[in-house]
């Protein structure tokens, strides 16, 4: 059994050591011979430490297990969004994008170390519970959330409509953390939701960018154009809008911008993509202004960014969550996959979103989107767009919005 064992560890150390000296050299220029060396000692100590694990541990332990957990370490010391996804996560976030999936209805990410709501989803359980964006989930169930990597959380977070977890949260102004017990349901998220708010000006509300979000939009758009008197002014709604698909958030941008970068993504060393916006399809340059708060994150910033850098509407509200990374997924052999930080977000003027988010123009005391009745924030954004449209057509008429189509709307 001794022998067996030995063996099996001496065959994992000979392939670990493969993939690493293949990666190496498999680079654009080879590691120096002092570099394989450390690679080396260092694969040798992790196939001692896992042989001895599986040896002297108090219980038995899988080779597979030890490996996994390896992996695992080795990507949650890199940052809190890198992750390793087995075969069951990989196909839970396979169905994230689809705009339907069994849970509770929030996003959530990691922030100093501590499991964090990015923003609740409008109409979902953990909505109507009353979670808040910013809220710290310390325990799932009763089991704390210290240590574990975001999917994992996901994975606990999820399943069948019609059962029940408790979350435990810690919110500013808590003196102690309170548990919210939420019955599951199917998440049907509804990406764009909009409507008149009298006086020529609309409201559109992007709730998440799913794979059909733009299309949503320009319908949305066609709609309210054909109704009432046309449109002078829009509401641009991100507020607890978590984010979702980079090139969903580029083609809104691209709609209120005729040209110019949109967002720039900045990998490793020199490498970078840059997503630019094209005259075809530019709306005409109406007053505008978009809502945000903590709750928006990611491609929502990407949105608020660009349309800030540009000057092409107000942006009010709170400052925006700031996730401004870009996670790969990888999709593995077995069926398991890596996801994985391998770029940066940055808006044309070159504003990095990590950590920093976006600063509103004018910022809101009361920000939150209202469940019921009144929206504050809604009625404050409309105010100025009143100004904002006597301003349109003066500079309309003296030919100013030199980066926009001069169509009357």
């Amino acid at each position: 059994m001794m022998k067996t064992r030995k063996i099996t560890f001496l065959l994992l150390f000979c392939f670990l050591l493969g993939l690493f000296v293949g990666g190496f050299y498999s680079h654009r220029v080879a590691a120096r011979p002092e570099e394989v060396d450390k690679a080396y000692e260092k694969l040798k100590i992790l196939t001692e430490v896992m042989e001895i694990v599986q040896r002297e541990y108090v219980e038995e332990v899988k080779v597979e297990d030890l490996i996994v957990g390896a992996i695992q370490g080795m990507l949650q010391s890199l940052d809190p969004h890198s992750s390793y996804l087995t075969p069951d996560m990989f196909k839970e976030l396979q169905v994230e994008t689809k705009g339907s999936f069994g849970g509770l209805g929030i996003e959530i990410g990691i922030r100093d170390g501590v499991l964090t709501v990015i923003s609740p989803i409008e109409d979902t359980p953990a909505w109507r519970a009353g979670i808040k964006a910013g809220d710290k989930i310390v325990k799932i169930n009763g089991e704390p959330t210290k240590g574990l990597n975001l999917m994992e959380c996901v994975k606990r977070l999820r399943g069948p409509k019609g059962t029940k977890v408790t979350i435990t949260i810690m919110r500013e102004g808590f003196t102690e953390p309170k548990d919210f017990t939420i019955t599951r349901d199917i998440i049907k998220v509804k990406s764009v939701k909009y409507k008149r708010l009298g006086d020529g000006f609309v409201y559109l509300r992007i709730i998440q960018f799913q794979e059909r979000t733009a299309d949503d939009f320009k319908k949305a758009i066609a709609a309210l154009r054909e109704e009432g008197d046309g449109i002078k002014g829009i509401v641009l709604d991100l507020r607890n809008n978590p984010g979702g698909l980079l090139n969903q958030a580029v083609d809104i941008a691209d709609l209120f911008l005729q040209e110019g970068a949109i967002v720039t993504v900045k990998g490793r060393g020199e490498e970078r993509m840059e997503f630019k916006a094209k005259a075809e399809g530019t709306l005409p340059p109406w007053p505008m202004v978009v809502l945000v708060n903590h709750g928006s994150a990611s491609a929502s910033e990407i949105v608020a960014g660009a349309l800030q850098d540009y000057g092409r509407a107000v942006i009010m509200g709170k400052r925006t969550f700031g996730k401004g990374s870009v996670q790969t997924i990888m999709p593995l052999e077995d069926g398991s996959g890596l996801r994985l930080t391998t770029a940066r977000y940055f808006t044309p003027k070159g504003r990095s979103i990590q950590d920093k988010g976006i600063t509103p123009d004018i910022e809101l005391k009361q920000a939150e989107v209202a469940e019921k009745g009144k929206d504050p924030a809604v009625e404050e954004a409309v105010k100025h767009l009143k100004a904002l449209s006597i301003f349109w057509r003066y500079f309309k008429e003296e030919g100013a919005f030199p980066r926009l189509e001069e169509t009357s709307p």
